[in-house]
């Protein structure tokens, strides 16, 4: 199998042009498994490894499709329990579990190979190795359905949790932090994650008035939309709603964070088919069309980005975004940026000016109405913050609005377009759906 990085499939440069394959994409089916606080170690119907095959054959099903004819695998390769959420390896100490099992795999890890072995994938001729994240895997698969490298190709992101080893292996577990991280990771607990996201934030109070309490109307909101979400965690797990009182005496992660502000880690696994929009058309569900995707790698300036960069960076991302679709903010119906922190949404909403929100508006519009029965239906699908560490929330809810099938968290606006991210404002992927290929 070939490694991601020898197929030319991104899209990250300035001036790109519309994108080549606009509308001759289509997603046509999606599958979500089950969503656990974490696995127990001991339920094999609950492992990384079934849960994947579980998405992966609700994809297929809700497509109409057979294995047969599944001719495109991209799995994300890696478990976010590893040293910084994206590596598998070096969890401590070994061994893990107990024989006969000496491997990961089917257990807290999936890969393609693993999964064509066990769903009998038998004519499977594109599934790269060392992949990227779930916001740049849909773009990979976008381009190489695009471009026939592959005709129906599944997209797997699993998302894994167990007890006592979230982050807490590879550099995570070393007793000393050396080089830049010496100056962040004292104060997170993750990479200094944690303190990357509240320097902007607080500089974005400062710079243009208000606190970090005024967040407290979009997280409400979010849990809101995540109990309006069948497959997501707060629905199937009793999370109440949360209230003002609820948030703003919560306690802090990380001052000015708070416990409500960050999403919660799940064991979990999504599935995406992608296809041409030709075959799209025979297939059970209403295709949705994909219009464009783009992918960004930002160098920072020092060891905290601050807040002119993480402007910058948005500001480009969203550039490269409507010129690939050949539309601009007016254009966009439905927005579900990334949320895995609060603090990262507002940059996101003003950068790409959704809904006319200009820089320093955010928390004027987090105060307006962005219930999904409003008129400003502010990430529908609850993110992260409302439906777990899932990751896709955010794709499965921009299909659905498209189709019309989102039940209570159906918007009542127009929805034609959508626009969705696993992003952070560094790094990542974002792609645009269209409810017509043109």
């Amino acid at each position: 199998m070939a490694a991601a990085n020898e197929y030319k499939w991104r899209r990250e440069k300035d001036g790109l042009g519309v994108w080549e394959h606009r509308g001759k994409v289509a997603v046509a089916g999606f599958g979500h498994s089950p969503v656990d606080r974490r696995w127990d170690g001991v339920s094999m119907d609950k492992t990384l490894g079934a849960y994947a095959m579980l998405a992966c054959q609700k994809a297929m099903d809700e497509a109409g499709i057979t294995a047969d004819q599944v001719d495109g695998i991209v799995c994300c390769d890696s478990h976010i329990a590893g040293p910084s959420g994206g590596s598998a390896s070096k969890w401590a100490p070994r061994p893990y579990f107990a024989p006969p099992y000496d491997s990961e795999l089917g257990l807290t890890l999936v890969n393609a190979e693993w999964l064509i072995k066990q769903m009998g994938f038998k004519n499977v001729k594109f599934a790269p190795t060392k992949l990227p994240t779930i916001g740049e895997m849909v773009g990979m698969a976008s381009q190489a359905v695009g471009d026939g490298v592959c005709s129906n190709c599944l997209v797997i992101y699993p998302c894994g949790n167990l007890e006592g080893r979230y982050r807490r292996g590879g550099e995570n577990a070393e007793d000393h932090a050396r080089g830049a991280r010496q100056w962040t990771v004292p104060w997170g607990n993750h990479g200094g994650n944690d303190f990357i996201n509240i320097f902007p934030h607080n500089q974005y109070c400062l710079k243009y008035g208000g606190k970090h309490d005024d967040l407290a109307p979009y997280v409400i909101n979010q849990h809101r939309n995540g109990m309006l979400t069948p497959w997501g965690f707060n629905a199937n797990h009793g999370i109440e709603p949360i209230t003002v009182e609820d948030y703003v005496t919560s306690r802090y992660i990380l001052n000015p964070l708070r416990l409500w502000d960050c999403d919660r880690p799940v064991n979990t696994a999504t599935a995406y088919l992608f296809t041409t929009a030709a075959r799209a058309k025979d297939m059970k569900q209403k295709p949705v069309y994909v219009l464009n995707h783009s992918q960004h790698n930002f160098k920072q300036r020092t060891t905290q980005p601050d807040l002119d960069e993480i402007e910058l960076w948005t500001d480009i991302a969203a550039k490269r975004m409507y010129e690939g679709a050949g539309l601009g903010p007016k254009d966009v119906d439905i927005f579900n940026p990334y949320d895995g922190y609060a603090t990262m949404s507002q940059f996101f909403l003003e950068g790409f000016q959704w809904h006319g929100v200009k820089r320093g508006d955010a928390l004027k519009f987090y105060a307006g109405d962005i219930r999904v029965e409003g008129p400003h239906p502010f990430n529908s699908s609850g993110g992260n913050l409302g439906t777990g560490r899932v990751r896709c929330a955010m794709y499965t809810d921009a299909i659905e609005q498209l189709r019309g099938t989102a039940g209570k968290r159906q918007v009542t606006v127009r929805a034609e377009t959508a626009l969705a991210a696993f992003t952070t404002p560094s790094s990542g992927g974002w792609i645009m759906f269209g409810k017509h290929p043109g």
